[in-house]
């Protein structure tokens, strides 16, 4: 559980001044374009400060990129409390890596099927990002899927307390960007990205590695 509440730690920019991705850059056709050529480009988040001392594991997260006529949305969850590491937070569905799984794709396909339900006969898969490290010493590659609409979803109520998109626009636009800094006495300060997304009457409240994650997404489509 969180000892913090991260609405309550201050906002010190919005990246507002940054340019938006173009909306004919978010297309399919657009995003397998970026995908199978990528640009030179820097990822601007890798790791954060380290505040647990266990093994580093291998993981992976898929980043679904629902294909909707209004224009693509990206699944995401919100965890559910019992669990033992970032419960209640906003994430992609994905977990630790299994020596089962052929490769980190096939992890991320595996753990959207367990967590979320989502068949992996509607996702198909473009590519990777670099890897993120969490505060919990896991090793994330984010792996970015085209997801066709139409599937039914069945949240693992163990694992996830509700499943949800956010216009992938909404995502790739820096005015929606925050940033939060928390000085930490005992470690080094604490720093992170926000995107609250208000959906309906009920604020969705990104951040953390998903954010880092994204942003680097970002990064990559703007390069």
């Amino acid at each position: 559980m969180l000892s913090f509440d991260p609405r309550a730690v201050p906002v010190v920019a919005v990246d507002g001044h940054l340019p938006a991705v173009a909306r004919t850059e978010l297309t399919p056709s657009a995003l397998r374009a970026r995908f199978a050529s990528p640009p030179e480009w820097v990822p601007e988040l890798r790791r954060e400060p380290r505040l647990m001392d266990r093994a580093p594991a291998q993981a992976a997260v898929l980043v679904p990129i629902v294909l909707h006529d209004g224009g693509p949305t990206v699944l995401l969850t919100e965890r559910a409390s019992r669990m033992t590491t970032h419960s209640g937070q906003v994430a992609f569905p994905g977990g630790r890596v299994d020596p089962e799984d052929a490769n980190v794709a096939a992890a991320a396909l595996r753990e959207a099927w367990e967590e979320v339900g989502l068949s992996a006969g509607y996702v198909e898969i473009l590519g990777s990002l670099p890897t993120y490290t969490t505060v919990t010493s896991f090793i994330v590659t984010p792996v970015v899927a085209l997801v066709q609409p139409g599937f039914s979803l069945q949240p693992n109520p163990d694992e996830v307390a509700d499943a949800f998109e956010v216009p992938l626009a909404f995502l790739m636009n820096p005015a929606n960007h925050r940033r939060h800094a928390m000085p930490d006495p005992e470690r080094q300060s604490r720093e992170w990205y926000s995107m609250p997304y208000q959906d309906g009457e009920y604020e969705r409240f990104v951040w953390g590695a998903t954010a880092g994650m994204l942003r680097n997404l970002y990064r990559f489509l703007i390069a």
